[in-house]
């Protein structure tokens, strides 16, 4: 078996690997995905937030919300998602993200989350990217994220081993 990991329920799309130089301002990657209990639930478990509007259906009825609602930072997942396997993908390291919560996102929304190359910033290889996050065109998440992307050049000059 290969070093890659299946993940039987989702249809993730192919890893993509950009370089720094690959990289213009306006490039923009999509993904979508539609919440299910089970993403909640998953979530609850792994990062021990088991805030009952996320996993009552009786306790979250008698919120604003009338329903259960996913954990914002599982949307914001969905950020990364795309920030690590396709825009720029692969070898792509956090640095800062930006989130403004605009909307809850409740089980069975279908999330689109939108990451467009914003600024190049080429001294430092990294890049800072508009994230967007909306269920039926309605912003539920934007911010930003600085990132460090590999590059394609090497930084500085090898000296040459002679034998």
């Amino acid at each position: 078996m290969s070093g890659a990991v299946q993940c039987a329920s989702m249809n993730l799309p192919p890893l993509r690997t950009l370089f720094f130089e690959d990289l213009t301002v306006g490039m923009t990657e999509r993904l979508t995905k539609t919440v299910a209990s089970s993403d909640v639930v998953g979530f609850a478990q792994l990062t021990g937030d088991r805030n009952p509007i996320h996993l009552s259906e009786h306790f979250a009825a008698k919120t604003s919300f009338r329903t259960r609602i996913a954990h914002g930072l599982y949307t914001a997942s969905l950020i990364s998602a795309v920030l690590g396997t396709r825009l720029p993908g692969p070898g792509a390291v956090y640095i800062s993200q930006t989130l403004n919560f605009r909307a809850p996102v409740k089980i069975g929304d279908t999330v689109v989350v939108t990451v467009t190359v914003a600024e190049l910033i080429p001294a430092k290889s990294r890049a800072r990217l508009s994230c967007l996050c909306e269920v039926s065109g309605e912003v539920v998440l934007d911010g930003e994220a600085l990132v460090k992307v590999p590059s394609e050049k090497p930084k500085g000059k090898r000296p040459m081993i002679r034998l």
